[in-house]
């Protein structure tokens, strides 16, 4: 029965989902248990001819969460009853080398690592995917003049490209984090009960390395019986880190979007029912939908970091909560990849409207400029400064426009000409270096990105 919705196929897709599943997880399990045997088997640790038979029943597709399940009611122990289940596959002669100098969480951390190395295997892509619509977008957008906000408030003008930028950049840095975390989180751990190999001795830190190389994973430098979870919480910590540039960019839509702006929306399909009551409605429930699960997302990283302070060589205070966060972070952060790359790639722009805002404040948003020019006949900067708020202030009480009111004050008449003043209101002239940021931030999502998609 699904109780949640990541259960019932609400969030996240069948692909993520999938690495996820109860039969998975007993796959790479029982991948690990043939990749340690027979690397043990290569080194004389056990028969020679043993090696290849337990990787053969290991990878014959008979054994089954099911079953496990079965053998688990009766010992109570999850890996127990995998070893169990393994042995019925094997012969007489075969049993007793199987799980040979291996612990619990040999078998645990290892096929986590595994999970998270087929995770990223599915978010890399997406991730490098959206930086180079955004890339593209800003592109598309770069000589469109906007209101560039701060505090809520009217600023100075922005190019809208430059917003797609900055998000382009970011999710671009993400592709990064993720290359280089690799190695740190992506560990194979098949050194026994207390990090020693003890059973295996020496041998144990070259059948560690022969195990990880098969199962493309990296070989742990020095563990207790478990990785240690700074690993883990380096991993939760970037999928959240991922999840909160998407609400970055879904906050800005929403707000884009609100009536007052209307600047964006989201895509708005025939037959979409925007609201039960108001048939008018145009909500940006997808941008909300990243909004939500983010929030979920980044609380995952909380647990992650209690999860590193452990009694001794290990407890398993962190045992049951992981079951949770680490499939529940990136089949969260996949649904909100694939909804914001949907959100993006058909985002509406309503050119006009950009434009139109620029000057909701009667031309107040050129005050920055209003200013250059008087620092620039050599008006001191703060009596400069004075003349433009007090005219903007004055201004904005009479209902006039700014431009009008500049003209009509002799602080700023007796300094400049009508020509020059009506030259400062020409918002195409105030892009400053945004072509050439933009095109640098192209530039470098291209080479970061294209080779991960």
């Amino acid at each position: 029965m699904a109780i949640l919705p990541i259960d019932n196929g609400r969030y996240g897709t069948r692909e993520m989902m999938e690495i996820f599943s109860e039969q998975k997880k007993v796959d790479y399990q029982l991948q690990i248990e043939g990749a340690a045997a027979v690397s043990q088997s290569e080194i004389g640790i056990i028969p020679k001819s043993v090696g290849k038979k337990v990787l053969k029943a290991a990878n014959s597709g008979k054994i089954t969460a099911k079953r496990i399940k079965e053998l688990e009611a009766k010992s109570d122990h999850d890996t127990a009853a995998l070893v169990e289940s393994l042995s019925e596959k094997c012969s007489k002669e075969v049993r007793p080398w199987i799980h040979y100098g291996l612990t619990s969480n040999d078998l645990v951390d290892t096929s986590n690592s595994m999970q998270m190395r087929d995770a990223l295997k599915i978010i890399e892509p997406k991730v490098a995917k959206l930086a180079l619509i955004l890339a593209k977008r800003a592109v598309k957008h770069a000589k469109i003049p906007a209101v560039g906000r701060t505090h809520g408030q009217h600023a100075s003008i922005i190019s809208f490209g430059l917003k797609f930028a900055n998000w382009a950049a970011e999710m671009s840095k993400h592709v990064e984090r993720i290359d280089e975390l690799k190695k740190r989180i992506l560990i194979c751990k098949t050194l026994g009960v207390v990090g020693t190999g003890s059973l295996m001795g020496a041998k144990s830190v070259e059948v560690q390395r022969r195990v990880a190389k098969r199962l493309n994973l990296f070989p742990a430098e020095v563990t207790t019986q478990i990785i240690p979870r700074e690993r883990y919480a380096e991993y939760v910590f970037e999928l959240a880190l991922i999840g909160t540039t998407l609400e970055k960019i879904a906050i800005e839509i929403r707000n884009l979007q609100r009536t007052e702006i209307g600047e964006v929306a989201e895509q708005f399909k025939k037959g979409q029912m925007g609201s039960s009551a108001v048939p008018v409605k145009r909500n940006p429930i997808k941008s909300e939908r990243v909004s939500s699960l983010s929030k979920l997302l980044r609380s995952q990283v909380g647990v992650s970091f209690e999860n590193i302070p452990l009694w001794h060589e290990r407890d398993l205070s962190n045992s049951a909560n992981e079951r949770f966060i680490l499939p529940t972070a990136a089949i969260l952060l996949d649904e909100m990849l694939e909804t914001m790359t949907k959100i993006v790639s058909n985002l509406v722009v309503n050119e006009k409207k950009i434009v139109s805002n620029l000057y909701i404040t009667k031309g107040q948003i050129f005050s920055e400029f209003v200013l250059e020019a008087l620092i620039k006949k050599g008006i001191p900067r703060f009596v400069a400064y004075r003349d433009v708020q007090r005219v903007a202030f004055e201004a904005k009480d009479k209902g006039l426009q700014y431009k009008d009111a500049i003209k009509q004050d002799k602080a700023f008449s007796s300094k400049l000409t009508d020509k020059e003043i009506d030259a400062i209101f020409s918002p195409e002239k105030h892009l400053g270096a945004s072509s050439i940021i933009i095109n640098n931030v192209n530039k470098s999502v291209q080479k970061n990105c294209k080779k991960s998609t």
